[in-house]
């Protein structure tokens, strides 16, 4: 057994059927985001970071289910690639590359629906949320909002436990010092 496991923290849920999810969220997403001109590669990780992440916030278990890896850029489902080439090879969505300014985009287009059938309609919908929270965001704008903490406790190439999604960079309060101390004299968690 690994330290991440014995620590008990969750890299990822198997049972959710990842990659199979992962890859209809990420034709979903691309379908829904095809008027965006801002949507490529890098905006396609960080609304699926940003859906899985404040899924298990919100709900006690992500969307996909899926790994996430720390990069240069922040946050990447760890099988993103092969699954972006399976669709490619499949037919089931195509790997367009173009310019954005100064920036190669490469962008996501699908060639089929999604299959919806893997996700319920609270999934959709905090999807659908993401999406419109990062309508007319550059890929550049969602990376600063996905650099926070979580995203910056493991190394380069290293998973991001779910649970990272509980930390903050904001500074602690006097309020969160005394709600603390409460909670070590409540359970009697004192040395």
């Amino acid at each position: 057994m690994d330290t991440s496991e014995a620590r008990g923290l969750t890299y990822g849920f198997p049972e959710r059927e990842p990659d199979a999810r992962l890859r209809e969220l990420m034709l979903y997403i691309a379908e829904k985001c095809s008027d965006d001109i801002y949507f490529g590669a890098i905006k396609l990780n960080k609304i699926l970071y940003f859906s899985d992440f404040i899924s298990y916030l919100k709900y006690g278990e992500p969307i996909t289910g899926a790994e996430y890896i720390a990069v240069e850029h922040g946050p990447v489902p760890k099988r993103l690639v092969p699954i972006r080439t399976e669709l490619e090879r499949e037919g089931a969505a195509v790997l367009q590359k173009r310019m954005l300014l100064t920036h190669e985009q490469h962008r996501l287009i699908p060639l089929r629906a999604a299959d919806l059938s893997l996700f319920s309609a609270r999934d959709i919908a905090l999807v659908d949320e993401v999406i419109q929270q990062s309508r007319d965001k550059t890929a550049t704008e969602l990376s600063i909002l996905s650099h926070g903490v979580a995203w910056m406790v493991p190394q380069e190439g290293e998973s991001i436990p779910y649970e990272a999604a509980f930390l903050s960079d904001e500074p602690i309060t006097n309020e969160d010092v005394g709600r603390a101390q409460e909670l070590v004299n409540e359970y009697g968690w004192a040395a």
